[in-house]
């Protein structure tokens, strides 16, 4: 009966772990590193407050994952460029050590590529980088 009581009391403090986000034992201890990047291509403000910037930042804080890339892609480039909002979450992330690129040919056919670089974003040509991370262990989400 001892025995049991013990079980489940640690089942239950596992549980609350992962329930907060905490990994204390990594399911593939071979070394490599878990790793995701996010392709933020929504205009709409509440996709990129409500999800897409929320578990982008919340992956790398409570190391969900080991690297945590976001890729800002078509018409989130717009709305990045005129919301101070998301401008302070996006420096957040960085800080944070999220890494932030930006699709150049989008950037500047919405003219915000000057803006997007003013804000220590990454601005390049993203579509052999993100074929190239398509065909390796690098798990990619796109909202």
């Amino acid at each position: 009966m001892k025995t049991r009581t013990h079980l489940i009391a640690l089942a239950m403090v596992l549980l609350v772990g992962v329930m907060v986000g905490q990994t204390w034992v990594k399911a593939d201890d071979s070394g490599e590193r878990d790793k995701v990047a996010v392709v933020w291509t929504s205009g709409d403000s509440e996709v990129a407050h409500k999800m897409c910037l929320m578990y982008t930042h919340a992956a790398k804080n409570a190391k969900w994952f080991d690297d945590v890339t976001l890729i800002i892609w078509g018409p989130s480039s717009r709305l990045l460029a005129g919301d101070k909002e998301l401008q302070a979450k996006i420096k957040s992330m960085m800080d944070s050590g999220v890494v932030v690129q930006a699709c150049i040919v989008c950037a500047d056919m919405y003219g915000v590529s000057d803006d997007l670089r003013a804000m220590g974003i990454e601005v390049k040509g993203m579509g052999k980088p993100l074929s190239d991370l398509l065909k390796t262990d690098w798990k990619v989400l796109t909202f």
